[in-house]
């Protein structure tokens, strides 16, 4: 997919993407990914973070909560405008460009993170390369994509198949083929155990289940390096 194509995919989704996080499995799904985001990136008071494929920004409010500066990147315009209506007046900057070719110097930022974006990049490693190029000496890396071992995969996959979804092209990659896209050791853990159709109030504990036995199979997973 070119750069082009990947810009258009995203244009018309925006509203559809917030809106689906307003729904009570949708808000809950937030609610488990934003906690599992925090407790790998572990934002500070005063850090300048850099969120490459930010969208609409979902996550963004959580980490600013935390005192530190975010730079929102993606390569839609349409994306970064909806983010830059919910964080008006919150230290936040927006930047149009490609993850896989960052327009910033190395070492520029204190963290970085990437959320759900590598699932529609072909060159993996190449992307992952420019987030650790960009990270200070020291810094945190911390990337998360939708699991292929998830049953959550399994069913996108299949609805792309019968009619267009945005998941069409999407690349899902398993828990160690998101480690290994770095020769830096990971820590990988996975959220999001219960499904779209599961009662809410049962998928608390179907969540709390899922964490306690560390299960690699949760919708969401996640990997966070350190550049040394």
């Amino acid at each position: 997919m070119t750069n082009k194509g990947k810009d258009r995919l995203f244009d018309e989704w925006p509203e559809a993407y917030d809106r689906w996080f307003t729904t009570l499995i949708g808000s809950l799904v937030r609610k488990h990914e934003a906690q599992l985001i925090l407790h790998l990136l572990k934002p500070k008071q005063g850090e300048v973070i850099l969120d490459a494929g930010c969208g609409t920004g979902v996550f963004i409010l959580d980490i600013l909560s935390m005192g530190s500066q975010v730079i929102g990147l993606d390569i839609s315009f349409p994306m970064l405008i909806q983010a830059g209506k919910k964080l008006k007046g919150f230290p936040f900057q927006m930047v149009v460009a490609d993850i896989l070719n960052l327009p910033f110097p190395e070492n520029s930022f204190d963290k970085v993170i990437s959320v759900t974006a590598l699932e529609f990049i072909k060159d993996a490693k190449g992307a992952v390369e420019e987030l650790f190029r960009v990270t200070k000496k020291g810094g945190t890396i911390v990337v998360a994509t939708l699991n292929r071992l998830s049953p959550w995969a399994s069913r996108r996959i299949a609805e792309a198949k019968e009619k267009r979804t945005i998941f069409e092209k999407a690349i899902f990659r398993s828990p160690d083929d998101l480690r290994s896209l770095s020769s830096e050791k990971g820590l990988v853990k996975t959220a999001i155990h219960f499904q779209k159709e599961d009662d809410p109030e049962k998928a608390v504990g179907i969540e709390r289940e899922g964490q306690r036995k560390n299960l690699k199979t949760g919708a969401f997973v996640a990997v966070r390096w350190q550049k040394l």
